[in-house]
């Protein structure tokens, strides 16, 4: 109950400032039309209960699911089995991120079809798997997350000398999707469990940084894919 009353509280303070906002505008320079501004509070309203259940969700389940899934994996001692299940849970929670599926179907509607929205789905989520494996390896070796950084955005800077003009913009919002509701919580609490298994080796310092390397994953991906199409 005590989770239920402080979600709801941080909801609130989050969608009502957006809502004065807009109100304030409506009876002061944009005035829309009274149909389109009922829609405007009835979506608050939607968008309100949905973040309540969502947080709730994110809480309940997907950070403690993440994490033991993050503990248990170090224990088989088995570096494939960790890598893989690491590059396969990246892949399907980007495949589920609904910014992803906002940004590919507007890139979809804009590029006239030829860029369909499940070829860009599917390269971001690739993207992002492969680099939340390599963001496990990072915390099992130990590996300094600035060099990881550095080689990652200097291929990508690298890679958009040879990408058509209109994929660059593209790669860098399919970086900043990713970053999204449904595979920021999961990603963290995988490598919250996985650093806390490696105390050892990594401290749970270490878990963080997995977003940041994930959102090169689908910057490089969607500039290949770019190269490919160009």
């Amino acid at each position: 109950m005590h989770d239920l009353k402080d979600t709801i509280k941080e909801v609130v303070f989050a969608v009502i400032p957006l809502t004065v906002v807009v109100i304030i505008l409506q009876f002061t320079i944009i005035w829309l039309p009274l149909e389109m501004f009922l829609q405007f509070l009835v979506g608050v309203v939607f968008v309100s209960v949905g973040l309540i259940l969502f947080l709730l969700g994110v809480q309940i389940g997907l950070l403690p699911v993440g994490e033991m899934i993050g503990s248990a994996l170090p224990k088989t001692n088995k570096l494939s089995l960790i890598l893989f299940f690491g590059f396969l849970l990246g892949f399907v929670v980007t495949v589920a991120e609904p910014d992803v599926r906002v940004l590919a179907t507007q890139i979809d509607l804009v590029s006239n079809g030829e860029i369909s929205s499940n070829i860009l789905i599917y390269s971001v989520a690739l993207g992002v798997g492969i680099f939340v494996a390599l963001a496990l390896i990072r915390i099992i070796f130990n590996i300094k997350i600035t060099h990881l950084l550095m080689v990652g955005y200097g291929i990508a800077f690298l890679l958009a000398a040879f990408t058509p003009a209109n994929f660059i913009p593209i790669s860098f919002d399919s970086g900043g999707v990713t970053t999204g509701p449904m595979t920021v919580p999961f990603i963290l609490a995988l490598g919250v469990g996985v650093a806390s298994v490696l105390k050892g080796k990594a401290t749970s310092s270490d878990s963080f940084g997995l977003v940041a390397l994930a959102s090169i994953g689908p910057i490089l991906a969607v500039l290949i894919l770019g190269v490919i199409y160009g």
